[in-house]
């Protein structure tokens, strides 16, 4: 099983980016699915979740109407859709299944 995620990026406050999480091995459209991430000197907190019978997402708060998760079964890839970045969004974001963690992708907002 292999979870790899691109798109990241280095961006200014207040650009947006799409990142993506394509699986191998692993059928994205049987499981639960999320985005974390892991700022400099931060622990690493869910960000964005997506149930796996109803697609319905979950959000922490800070990212709430600014990012959207979604997934597309045909690609067996998942998607986190950023906008309105801050530097807080900093970090190091991951890719999550019950199969395993992606290698991450940086994201970077100045």
């Amino acid at each position: 099983v292999q979870l790899v995620e691109s798109g990241g990026d280095s961006v200014q406050a207040g650009g947006c980016l799409r990142l993506s999480c394509t699986a191998s091995g692993y059928s994205v459209s049987t499981g639960y699915m999320a985005w974390f991430r892991q700022g400099p000197g931060k622990e690493r907190e869910g960000v964005a979740f997506i149930d796996g019978f109803d697609d319905s997402p979950t959000y922490v708060d800070s990212v709430k109407g600014r990012f959207t998760i979604s997934r597309d079964n045909a690609k067996n890839t998942v998607y986190l859709q950023m906008n309105s970045l801050n530097s807080e969004d900093t970090a190091l974001y991951y890719c999550w299944s019950r199969a395993g963690w992606g290698q991450g992708t940086q994201v970077t907002v100045s």
